[in-house]
């Protein structure tokens, strides 16, 4: 099968190529992959060992998935041939910038109806980044106030359409340009950080959900209230250290297969909407990974084998 494959970090290493088929083994399924989201950076992790501990020769990037399952393995229950599934792929497990992919069946879910292949490899790790960090580590609650950074991006946008439906009141941050798009999907606040100061919404919200880290992250004790909570999803974060009465917590994302059918029907429901970005063949995912990695294209990078 095709398939974009390095033996090195980094973009430059990304070649076209013919590697071996993909196979499923106990517990997986086998999805013929219509659509991968990539991020840009993913070449990046450390990802160079395998779940055991062993070294990785080569990656096949490439983590957010869409397709439709091709062949099961032994006790992959739940799915059979021919289901539209999508979810989120083992980092440390090929992933889905191929035209195959081997994945768990806990780590997929049925496809949002409403949503072709394209649109649905935007979802699952947005949308998984937005649930875990707004109600597994934000206990996020109807009537509270959330801050999110970040409110055009991939990440930001699920979440405030999330908190939205939660019933939170929303403030969304960013540059000004991402104002109308934030407002339109569930903000009823906006702070464009080119122009304005956090401190503008200072002491009102109940929890914050960072996705830029930086000055933003560092300046975001300001915004809480005592007993709030500070989340961010960079994994280098420094979080201020001004204040002892708020919670502050930073983590990476994990698939699950309630959240993703969670997630779907939200979709269907027509409360949550992502945000796509550019779509590239497979062929030419160096041109999108550099793409990406020079900055401001928004919404999630798509390859199609």
């Amino acid at each position: 099968m095709k398939a974009i494959r390095t033996r090195e970090p980094g973009i430059d290493g990304l070649v076209y190529e013919d590697v071996p088929d993909a196979k499923p083994g106990l517990c997986d399924v086998l999805i013929k992959v219509e659509a991968c989201g990539i991020t840009h950076n993913e070449l990046d992790w450390p990802i160079w060992n395998c779940r055991a501990g062993h070294p990785r020769d080569s990656v096949i990037p490439g983590n957010e998935v869409s397709g439709v399952i091709a062949g099961l393995g032994y006790g992959s229950a739940g799915f059979a041939v021919g289901d539209e599934v999508f979810g989120l792929t083992d980092q440390l497990r090929n992933g889905a910038a191929a035209e195959y992919v081997a994945v768990e069946a806990r780590n997929i879910a049925r496809k949002p109806r409403t949503l072709d292949h394209i649109q649905a490899a935007a979802v699952p790790r947005a949308g998984l980044t937005a649930w875990q960090s707004l109600f597994d580590h934000g206990r996020l609650e109807k009537g509270q106030t959330v801050v999110i950074h970040g409110a055009g991006g991939a990440v930001g946008s699920m979440a405030v359409q999330l908190a939205h439906w939660a019933g939170a009141h929303v403030i969304g941050t960013g540059r000004e340009h991402s104002r109308s798009l934030a407002t339109e999907l569930g903000a009823d606040r906006y702070l464009a950080l080119d122009t304005e100061q956090l401190a503008d919404a200072a002491g009102r919200a109940d929890l914050v959900v960072d996705t830029i880290g930086g000055d933003v992250l560092t300046g975001s004790s300001i915004l809480l209230r005592p007993n709030g909570t500070l989340i961010t999803i960079k994994a280098a974060a420094e979080f201020p250290t001004d204040r002892d009465d708020i919670r502050k917590v930073v983590f990476v994302q994990e698939s699950n297969r309630a959240q993703l059918t969670e997630l779907a029907r939200l979709i269907d429901e027509g409360h949550l909407r992502p945000q796509v970005g550019a779509v590239y063949p497979l062929e030419e995912a160096v041109k999108a990974f550099s793409a990406k990695a020079a900055g401001g294209l928004p919404g999630r990078m798509i390859l199609q084998p």
